[in-house]
């Protein structure tokens, strides 16, 4: 049997979603900026996918959707454009150390261009506080970058509620929501979210595509100069069939919601309560407040990269933590930043269920884990009483 648990690095495409797809990936090949047939045809479908995904996200106004090359660049977008509209003026940006590289590397470039930066610690369960933010907000703050759900251990931040500080204080706010749409509610509106970003590949659509919602009247430079499309947000042809992809994956998953959820959160708890019950085995990150598909374990006194491609052979995909870091040496820069030892952070393994996730899967894979994990724990001499002592 083959089993796929690493779902928060990619999803499988939706048969449906493909379908949706393929003609623009052939016979409508028209470039939206054309004013010819071909063109108003590939006009009138992204314009079309744009509202479907406005419309996920419970926003009314279509325009306030610009669709980008992936989540990656979403948030660049949103924290290079806010901050570069801002000039001839001190700026300062907040985030918290648990976010995903594509803000952190973000931030650290807006630092090296002046910028001042305050990245927000956690508590060890991997929660934020909201009154951080509100104690870290300057007169000079422009902008709050918080994820709502985190990559690695699905942990959910109060997003609402940070959202309403920086509302208090004039603050934009933006929110990386690559990880929770898709499986958890996310309304805009309802958040009192000004910018946050999503990507495809993340839903059962296509890679390569993301979006990023800017509230109207939001100031912003783009990060991609060379044309006017995307309301001159973002130059360049728009990859039409990608952003109906993108919009099809939203529409379908957005359609069952709270039971997928639910289904999947029942599927996570069974496959999580087997793997504790074995011994040593330590849960990372706050076990209510995280999304329905995520589960981080710590496997003490297994090395995860050696866990991981034991299971690989066994026909079973997990990951030892972000996928987009899966080849450096380092280990998590989540789980140091929520307090966790070196020891504890290599051992740890995180797996993310889908859609199409399986019972049957999930008991193959439950008892799969185990003889593995005692196997590499002969090897590495690992005690029961050392457990503790290493988290």
């Amino acid at each position: 049997m083959k089993v796929y648990l690493d779902h928060n690095a990619t999803t499988p495409l939706h048969p449906d979603v493909l379908s949706a797809m393929l003609p623009f990936l052939g016979e409508r090949f028209g470039n939206p900026s054309s004013v010819h047939g071909w063109g108003r045809e590939a006009r009138q479908a992204l314009e079309a996918s744009r509202q479907g995904v406005a419309r996920v996200l419970g926003v009314a106004d279509k325009d306030c959707i610009v669709f980008t090359g992936g989540g990656t660049e979403a948030n660049n977008l949103a924290l290079t454009g806010v901050l570069g509209a801002r000039t001839g003026r001190p700026r300062h940006l907040i985030v918290s150390a648990v976010e995903h590289h594509a803000v952190l590397h973000t931030a650290d470039h807006l630092e090296r261009q002046g910028c001042a930066v305050t990245r927000l610690s956690v508590a060890r369960e991997g929660v934020l506080d909201p009154d951080d933010v509100r104690r870290a907000i300057r007169p000079d703050t422009v902008l709050v970058s918080l994820m709502h759900a985190n990559n690695e251990t699905g942990v959910l931040f109060p997003i609402a509620e940070v959202a309403k500080v920086c509302r208090e204080r004039g603050v934009l706010f933006h929110t990386d929501a690559i990880q929770s749409f898709g499986k958890i509610p996310v309304d805009v509106e309802a958040l009192g979210i000004d910018l946050l970003s999503i990507s495809g590949h993340k839903i059962h659509g296509p890679k390569g595509i993301g979006a990023l919602y800017v509230r109207r009247g939001t100031k912003m430079v783009p990060v991609i100069h060379g044309g006017w499309q995307e309301r001159s947000r973002r130059g360049g042809t728009e990859n039409v069939a990608g952003a109906i992809g993108l919009a099809s994956a939203a529409t379908l998953l957005h359609a069952d919601l709270e039971e997928a959820g639910r289904r999947i959160a029942g599927l996570r708890d069974r496959l999580e309560s087997a793997l504790l019950a074995t011994g040593g085995v330590l849960p990372n990150g706050h076990r209510q407040r995280r999304l329905p598909h995520v589960s981080s374990l710590a496997f003490s006194g297994a090395e995860a990269e050696s866990l991981v491609l034991a299971l690989d052979l066994q026909g079973i995909g997990v990951s030892s933590g972000a996928a987009c870091s899966s080849g450096a040496a380092e280990p998590s820069h989540v789980l140091l930043a929520m307090g966790y030892s070196p020891e504890h952070v290599r051992s740890s393994v995180r797996f993310s269920l889908g859609r199409w996730t399986s019972s049957q899967e999930v008991e193959y894979v439950a008892a799969a884990v185990p003889p593995i994990m005692e196997r590499i724990r002969r090897t590495s001499g690992w005690k029961p009483e050392n457990a503790r002592s290493a988290a």
